[in-house]
This record gives structure tokens, sequence and C-alpha cells, in this order.
């Protein structure tokens, strides 16, 4: 134990010298009571209290030799284990199929509240979040950081403006292998940049297994090589929508007109060979999926050794000051006393005051 004002430390003389003097009085006390039994006759036998009305006065010194302890400031260490972190590089599908409204508004503003909720299940002290967006290539939109605001404000954008355009022939396809090389490109600068990170590296991907191009099983195998397992969320029903039409220039061919489904089969199979779990946005509810992703993924930290935390005894023992003042009132016997003991206690607390200010 360390005390933050070890010079308020020599205080504590006076409630030990007071002490001393009740103890002193309780002898004397004692011995009153055992002269007047031997000398005084009476028809019964004479009841004499051991202590009297010295309890309160005990009570009142303990009070006070806690109050001068708090003044001097005295903190421990102990020592707690750390909360593992975990950084969440977010996988976004924005390719055309995410248009479709079988979802409340479609699937690329469905996704985007999701995101919302995630961000509510993070700490933002150890746990950090990263965006990439893919359908044909993929963009990074957000490294890894620990600012929610941050991450809102991209949300909030991409939301209103999504990054590909559905005029565009690349938009139109859903290149998994281009995500899981930009999601681990993140993870690497990030890496170079600050050094190795204590968290656990975690893909989300957020997708409705449409159109898949390029080489997936070689994506999931990157990923597996980095262990760095891919949790899915699929987003979009089974019975599905038509995806939207696009106005194209005359000597263009136009997008194909067709129905776009949730493709559970294939994004199940991804999640299980990548590592990770299959959840599904509209059969559980958003701040479950969200929790359940986060706490997998704390799971797979490193355990972290024992932090040392600086504990403040002091407002302990203001409360046991408290308690000891209100315990002497049971034990007073005069208004006098009772009076006497308001005024020390008044004194005590704008001591205390003075010197915490």
């Amino acid at each position: 134990m360390t005390f933050g004002a070890p010079g308020a430390l020599w205080l504590l003389a006076l409630p030990a010298a007071l002490a001393l003097l009740w103890v002193w009085r309780l002898a004397r006390r004692w011995t009153d009571i055992r002269v007047l039994r031997q000398r005084r006759v009476l028809p019964e036998r004479e009841r004499h209290g051991i202590f009297g009305a010295l309890p309160a006065w005990l009570c009142l010194l303990a009070a006070a030799a806690c109050l001068l302890l708090a003044v001097a400031r005295p903190r421990g260490t102990a020592f707690t284990a750390g909360r593992p972190g975990v950084d969440l590089v977010v996988l976004q599908d924005a390719s055309a199929s995410m248009h479709v409204k079988d979802v409340a508004g479609n699937r690329w503003q469905r996704s985007m509240t999701f995101l919302r909720r995630l961000g509510d299940a993070l700490s933002w002290q150890d746990d950090r979040v990263a965006l990439a967006v893919f359908a044909h290539i993929a963009t990074p939109q957000i490294r890894l950081t620990r600012d929610p605001n941050t991450v809102f404000f991209f949300l909030d954008h991409l939301s209103a403006r999504p990054p590909f355009r559905l005029q565009d022939d690349t938009t139109w396809n859903t290149n998994l292998e281009q995500a899981v090389v930009w999601g681990l490109r993140i993870l690497d600068k990030d890496e170079e940049l600050h050094g190795p990170s204590p968290n656990a590296r975690v893909f989300l991907m957020l997708s409705d297994g449409e159109a898949w191009s390029g080489e997936v099983a070689r994506a999931l195998d990157r990923a597996r090589d980095a262990k760095v397992p891919i949790f899915v969320v699929g987003v979009g029903t089974l019975a599905g929508d038509w995806l939207p039409e696009v106005e194209v220039a005359p000597t263009e061919e136009p997008a194909p007109h067709a129905i776009s489904r949730l493709n559970r089969g294939s994004l199940q199979r991804i999640a299980e060979r990548a590592g990770g779990q299959y959840f599904e946005i509209d059969r559980d509810a958003d701040r479950d999926i969200a929790n359940a992703i986060v706490d997998a993924g704390r799971r797979l930290a490193p355990p972290r050794e024992a932090a040392p935390t600086v504990i403040e005894y002091y407002p302990r023992l203001l409360m046991a000051a408290v308690a000891f003042a209100a315990l002497a009132l049971l034990f007073v016997r005069t208004r006098s006393e009772a009076w006497l003991q308001a005024g020390l206690a008044a004194a005590g607390l704008a001591l205390v005051a003075r010197v915490l200010a």
C-alpha cells in the first residue's frame, strides 16, 4: 500500500493518543464499579454497564482514524487480466444484386443498418474495425481504427451513395478473392505501421452469395493460411426479388432482368471452409448476431498478461467513517453529547473537503 499524501499520516497520532485515554477511562470505570460493589450494600444487586457511554466515543475515534487515513490517500495495486480485443475487417458486398429490394430498403441499406448495430457491440477501446467493399474489384474504405465517429461517418456516406455504379459492367460480378486479398493487405499494412497486434484477426463478410467470380477456393485458402476466419452474414431472402433495371446506351447490351435470391448454401460453405460461422439477417436479431460475432472473435484472441490497476482506498475509508459516526449515535445518552458529536463530525468533514479539494 502506498499513500498519495503521506505527510498527513502524522495526524493519526491524535486518535492514537485519544485511544489510550479511552482505555484509561475504561479501566477507571471498571475500578469504580468494583469499589461500589464492595462498599455499597443494597437490598437488590445494583447493575452497572460495563462500558457506559464510552462506546460512543470509541466509534468517534474510529471515525476520526478513518477520516485521517482517507486524507493520506491510501492506494493499492491489483492485477487484472486484460480483456482480449478483436481486429474486425468488414468485407462488404457492393455488387448489383445488393440493390435488390427483398429486405427493408434494399440489401445494401440493410447491410449498413446491421453494421451500425455491430458498432454498438464493440468496446472501441481494444476493438478495431476496418472496411473494404467489393464487386468485381475491391476497394478499401476504412483502415483499422478505434474511432467510432470515423466508422459511423463512412457508414452514413456509403448508405446514401454506394461506391460502384450499376451502369458499370464490373458491378455485376462478385469477386471474393479480391475482397480477401484487400482484407489481408489492410492487416499487413497495419502491422507494418504499428507492429504486431495482440487482437484476434477476423473477417466479416456481408453478401447475398450471388454471381461469384474469381478463385473462391484460393481466397479461402489464403485466409486460412493467414489464420483469419471468415464470419459470413447473409443478406436477402430465399424468395428474392427482381434485379434492378439499368438504362444503357442503344449500342450496349442491357443487363439481364432476372430474380436474385439469397444463396444460403454457398455462404454456409464459405463460412465452414474459412473456419467461421454463418449468420443470416432477419433470421436473428441484429444485436444478437453482432454480439455473437464479436464474442467469437474475442475467444480467438491470445490471453493477455495481467495488467496492474491502481485502487484508491479513500472512498471506502470515508464510507467507514460515516458508518462509525452513525453507530456512535446509538450510544449517546445526553443531548449535549449529541451536539458535541455533530460538531466533531462537521469539523471532520470540513477538514477532509479542504484536503481533498
